[in-house]
């Protein structure tokens, strides 16, 4: 059902049942509505589909919001670079309806600068907040100041359900270790060994690795518990024998294959294993970034698990402005589907414009 574009708050209060003063005041949130009020105006904006274009043509509100984004800093990886360009996309699409996206990054090495910036944050009093919370210690302080100051929050890439955040927008990490781990097990045979990489992250506080890694082993534990022996490494590239310990690792006549857990890493990984000429050694990782692609295509890479970081922090922020400007209640949990992506898919996923 669609009213069309000239929509007023009288056609809303006439649906839903109630007086036009009590829409408006859950609109631009002013004054106390029951509860049933809200379930009545909140069900009639869902049945007509009334979209926040349509809410700013036709009320002309003057509120003004402010959304924070912190993210890692883009510039130093690639798949955060993803997901700036869904902030990008947000903020194109918010910014004439009087909602104002800002960047906050911070360094993805360094997690005294994931504090700093939310510091810096809160001093700008944003109304919202969205953020990847990829430091798992150093998360809960932060958390609890915006919980005090009553600022609403939306993760997406990493839950942590401690915290409680209003939405969490991404995969289920530990099935996607599984997924991970069922693609390795296709067509293995015999004994072996595999290696889960962990390259550019600390996985010891890092939930979202280290949920992909107890998928991962925990399949095999069901399935195959003496088949194979799995190892693990977290490497940095800036360590001096770096490049010597994969290629220790690749030279193992044992290996059957190497599951990464991070998507820049996964080509690192994949341009060693072309060095060394290990092309038979099953390489899993993550995300269509553009290296990835290129080792996909020419047969290093096996299969590559897509997380979408591009749409699920353009989502995240959505959620949050229809939460504030139309108090529509966000979901608790968004899970996006583990798409597998692979040589002979990957074009028409590509040719979809659904990444």
């Amino acid at each position: 059902m669609s009213l069309g574009k000239n929509i007023r708050i009288k056609d809303i209060a006439r649906l839903a049942g109630v007086s036009a003063g009590t829409v408006d005041r859950v609109l631009h949130n002013r004054g106390r509505v029951s509860e049933e009020a809200l379930k009545k105006i909140t069900a009639v904006m869902e049945q007509i589909d009334y979209k926040p274009n349509l809410i700013a043509r036709t009320l002309g509100s003057n509120k003004r919001y402010t959304i924070a984004v912190m993210i890692p800093d883009p510039d130093l990886d690639p798949y955060w670079a993803q997901a700036n360009e869904g902030i990008k996309i947000a903020q194109n699409e918010w910014t004439q309806y009087g909602v104002n996206v800002n960047l906050h990054p911070f360094d993805l090495y360094d997690k005294e600068s994931f504090q700093k910036t939310a510091n810096q944050v809160m001093e700008t009093t944003p109304d919202g907040i969205v953020v990847a919370p990829i430091f798992y210690q150093e998360s809960f302080p932060v958390f609890h100041s915006f919980v005090t100051s009553g600022i609403p929050y939306v993760f997406f890439n990493t839950n942590i359900p401690e915290v409680k955040p209003m939405s969490f927008i991404g995969q289920n990490l530990y099935e996607s270790g599984r997924v991970g781990a069922e693609l390795m097990n296709l067509g293995q045979q015999g004994r072996g060994k595999l290696a889960v990489l962990h390259i550019d992250e600390d996985v010891h506080d890092s939930v979202h690795l280290s949920e992909k890694e107890k998928g991962f082993r925990d399949f095999f534990a069901e399935r195959n518990a003496n088949q194979f022996e799995i190892v693990d490494f977290i490497l940095h590239p800036g360590q001096e024998n770096f490049r010597e310990q994969l290629r220790n690792l690749f030279a193992d006549q044992d290996l059957k294959g190497v599951f990464v857990s991070t998507s820049k890493g996964t080509s690192v990984a994949a341009e060693l294993l072309q060095e060394t000429g290990k092309g038979q050694i099953r390489l899993i990782g993550y995300d269509l970034l553009e290296d990835n692609l290129k080792f996909l295509r020419s047969g290093i890479i096996d299969f590559l698990i897509n997380q979408n970081p591009k749409r699920q922090v353009n989502l995240g922020i959505s959620h949050l402005i229809n939460h504030l400007m139309f108090k529509r209640a966000a979901p608790e949990l968004e899970l996006f589907p583990l798409e597998v992506i692979t040589l002979e898919n990957v074009n028409s996923y590509l040719g979809s414009g659904i990444h």
